[in-house]
């Protein structure tokens, strides 16, 4: 049985930042199939391979309240057969003609892929099409994956400290919207979750109306048409797919300060996540200044962050930012600092918000911003070169509500970002009230009684 992701992976959150470019990648061509499914075809013929990717547009933040950890758990059993195909059979194919197979769950998807010998895609979709609608389970195979998925959540979460601190500044970030629980769920959730549960979760969201099929590799528009058509155009829909409607954020008002202790805590480390627009609720040209706030911010060695934390005041090991942009919802824009021995978490945090408050009154220089904005493009440029990376760009962007249009056009917009728009979404974004704080610390309390 593959491995599963619960999370993007780092090439995966990597293929994030570096959407295709407009003007040099390959034609892109997309099509929705008359049963509902969308249809992308990213063609690359220097190698007879293809990735194979079926993403749903259902993730974590989507499941029922009090039924955390229901999609990651139905990705799991997404693998255990249908009647056609019993269980291992499929994972089994994949490994007998050496391809490699995974799937990963998110807060607003769910994706299963393939990497396969050209020759080999048509089986591919003819056993994805096939467990869409056909899946079928038993408590005798649903009881043992429960164990795993807990397994899972016990070694990715609750023996990982700074895994539980992110938890916790989620749940303190998001006062009210789901993106507040985790992907993998609560474990005290995820030990309720059941067949009967999980089967209805997949009659509600797996039906082709409700899914995006992407192909990358040696392929022709034409005939990934043909074989979607005669393969995934039998699959009937299944359900009506409703708006995703969630309940959204009210006004912040307070900053909130989350600490975790922990023994097996060896660095101590400060983060903040700031609420911040995504590139589906951003106004125009909002999304593309966050992502161009954070690389100036702390995209490498010559961030502002890194630059002075590390370089200048020599406080800090590392220093960075990130934006996740992808997302149905409000997202967030993070930073985070670990200090160098001496330095105090409220030392490195001082720092951390003169640097940012820096930016705030006095803006970005022409320089930053022009820097900052050729390495992103140059990385959309180089993104082009990766199959797999460019089928999970699509693949994600479509599921969270972007056109294949606005992917093409992603450099040309973040051409066009100002520094006046980058000072102006610092100055609306990096307010405190709408942030939290998390400190990362080691707990000496057990250490004090044993001396």
């Amino acid at each position: 049985m593959p491995k599963r992701l619960t999370l993007a992976t780092a090439a995966f959150a990597a293929a994030l930042a570096a959407p295709a470019y407009a003007g040099i990648g390959p034609q892109i061509t997309n099509f929705t199939l008359s049963n509902g499914l969308e249809v992308v075809v990213i063609p690359d013929h220097r190698t007879p391979v293809v990735t194979h990717m079926l993403w749903y547009k259902v993730g974590s933040a989507d499941e029922t309240p009090g039924k955390s950890g229901l999609a990651h758990f139905l990705e799991h059993l997404m693998f255990k057969g249908t009647a056609k195909n019993p269980a291992g059979r499929f994972s089994e194919v994949v490994a007998t003609i050496g391809g490699q197979e995974n799937a990963f769950t998110a807060a607003d998807y769910t994706g299963y892929f393939q990497r396969v010998p050209r020759d080999k895609l048509q089986t591919m979709m003819e056993f994805e099409a096939d467990r869409m609608t056909g899946l079928v389970l038993t408590d005798e195979v649903v009881r043992p994956e429960l164990d795993v998925v807990l397994e899972e959540q016990n070694m990715r979460v609750a023996n990982n400290p700074a895994a539980r601190l992110g938890e916790q500044m989620d749940a303190a970030l998001y006062l009210n919207h789901p993106y507040g629980r985790p992907v993998i769920g609560w474990r005290h959730e995820i030990e309720q979750l059941d067949r009967e549960g999980a089967l209805e979760f997949y009659r509600r969201f797996y039906s082709p109306n409700n899914a995006i099929l992407v192909v990358a590799g040696d392929v022709t528009p034409e005939e990934i048409r043909t074989l979607a058509q005669e393969i995934y155009g039998k699959v009937p829909r299944v359900a009506e797919i409703k708006p995703r409607v969630r309940p959204q954020e009210p006004v912040q008002e307070a900053a909130r300060t989350v600490t975790l202790a922990d023994p097996r805590v060896t660095q101590p480390s400060l983060s903040r996540y700031y609420l911040v627009p995504s590139s589906t609720t951003a106004r125009a040209g909002e999304s593309e200044a966050l992502d161009v706030l954070s690389h100036i911010l702390g995209h490498g060695a010559n961030s502002r962050l890194y630059q002075t934390l590390v370089v200048d005041k020599a406080i800090a090991v590392s220093a960075g930012a990130g934006y996740d942009g992808t997302a149905v919802d409000n997202t967030r824009l993070s930073v985070f600092a670990t200090p160098k021995p001496g330095t105090s978490l409220p030392q490195l945090e001082e720092a951390v918000d003169a640097v940012l408050a820096d930016l705030v009154a006095n803006g970005v220089t022409a320089e930053e911003l022009e820097r900052s904005k050729s390495h992103m493009i140059a990385n959309a440029v180089y993104a082009n070169d990766n199959q797999r990376m460019l089928a999970q760009w699509y693949g994600a962007s479509l599921a969270t509500g972007t056109t294949v249009e606005q992917v093409r056009a992603w450099p040309d917009r973040i051409a066009l970002v100002s520094a006046d728009a980058v000072r102006d979404a610092a100055r609306r974004w990096l307010d405190k009230r709408r942030s939290v704080t998390g400190y990362l610390v080691k707990d000496t309390r057990h250490e004090e009684k044993r001396s």
